[in-house]
């Protein structure tokens, strides 16, 4: 039996961060950051059952046709997918009155559409890039037992060695099966960072360390992989399917080119239109 400080939950029964019950919860999830973007997401759902808000994180269930749908908003950061992807895993996998882990456990689809900018001149803005794999730039999973192939860790102490990193950081894929839906979209390989600025290569008042660290990751070449881009939550996503069995993927709308220095003039458009195609291949 799972303590209550261990899961924690409220006096309606809901887990604590994402205040949802099981029967609120669809097993097809779009995820996004912004919790404002959970509505635009819902707004193309045909039924809206349950409407769930707590801080940052924005649930809203219903169905495209017959397929049943949530929407959920996680906030910005590897940490809130730690607290999201885990309470998400409890609703279907715990039994919450019980407080045991279920012996027949359910695999989430979950489809993250979200922002990113572009390391490599090459990829456009506004345009949309499937996470074929990622690269942890936190810490997070240095709580968790995540299992790494001999190649991933390879390709890990390389780039730890080539941009020169302080810590060793961790390699993960996306679900091959959601990843086929998508094959037809540009693929690349994208770096989660632990934040905007530094971790990034933008410099205010701060320095970087590496001084150079934005060019480090637009020279990195591993046999045939570079870094396509970077953003603020990937890898956990995947980590997270890794440990525990569900299919994730990450589409990214590339609002900037660091390399080029574009910057979108208006997101609203081609995110719309991602969010639709996401719905359309999930529901279809």
């Amino acid at each position: 039996m799972i303590a209550s400080s261990e899961l924690v939950l409220t006096s309606t029964g809901a887990i604590y961060h994402l205040a949802l019950r099981p029967e609120q919860l669809a097993d097809t999830i779009i995820a996004v950051g912004d919790q404002d973007r959970v509505a635009e997401v819902s707004k193309h759902f045909d039924i809206i059952e349950h409407r769930v808000q707590h801080r940052e994180f924005v649930t809203h269930t219903g169905y495209v046709g017959k397929v049943r749908i949530s929407a959920v908003s996680s906030g910005i950061g590897t940490d809130n997918i730690d607290i999201m992807l885990n309470e998400l895993d409890a609703l279907v996998n715990i039994d919450l009155q019980t407080r045991e882990p279920k012996s027949d456990l359910t695999s989430l689809r979950i489809v993250r559409v979200g922002t990113s900018g572009a390391l490599q001149e090459d990829i456009p803005i506004d345009s949309v890039l499937v996470s074929k794999e990622a690269i942890g730039l936190d810490n997070l999973m240095a709580f968790y037992d995540l299992p790494q192939t001999a190649k991933e860790l390879e390709f890990c102490t390389e780039a730890r060695r080539f941009i020169g990193l302080p810590f060793l950081p961790y390699q993960v894929s996306a679900s091959p099966t959601l990843q086929a839906q998508f094959a037809d979209l540009q693929q690349g390989f994208t770096l989660t960072c632990p934040g905007f600025y530094a971790p990034q290569g933008r410099r205010l008042r701060l320095a970087t360390q590496p001084e150079d660290i934005l060019g480090r990751y637009r020279a990195f070449r591993y046999e045939d992989k570079r870094f396509t881009n970077f953003e603020m939550e990937t890898s956990a996503y995947y980590a997270f399917g890794r440990l525990l069995q569900h299919e994730v993927l990450s589409l990214n709308l590339i609002l900037a080119n660091r390399a080029t220095g574009e910057f979108t003039k208006n997101a609203s458009k081609p995110m719309e239109a991602l969010i639709q195609l996401a719905i359309q291949r999930l529901t279809s």
